[in-house]
């Protein structure tokens, strides 16, 4: 290593233009950057996907950690998904009884 502690390998480049990093770089993502002719900069990188960028936003962020904190404290309970799709078929809201004569 040098002075500023980076480490210098020689690699050969193969016939199909490719060199390796190493087995412990194996499947990982990089940025190769050109910065002049035969001057790379190679860096790892973590890559979103543009229609999961949204979820790296401050307020998707939150929103997502108070979810996740909410299903931890909630058990979760079992459902009557014949009484769900009954409410849904009216709006949302419960099937109210009809009220009788004398409560009106």
């Amino acid at each position: 290593m040098d002075a500023l502690g980076t480490k210098t390998s020689v690699k050969v480049v193969g016939s199909n233009g490719q060199i390796s990093l190493g087995k412990e770089y194996a499947g990982r993502q990089v940025l190769v950057e050109e910065r002049e002719p035969g001057v790379w900069l190679v860096r790892t990188a973590r890559v979103v996907p543009e229609n999961e960028a949204w979820l790296h936003e401050p307020k998707a962020s939150e929103d997502l950690q108070r979810a996740l904190q909410w299903a931890q404290r909630i058990p979760p309970k079992e459902s009557d998904l014949d009484a769900t799709l009954r409410k849904l078929e009216h709006g949302g809201r419960s099937k109210q009884k009809p009220r009788s004569a004398r409560s009106k």
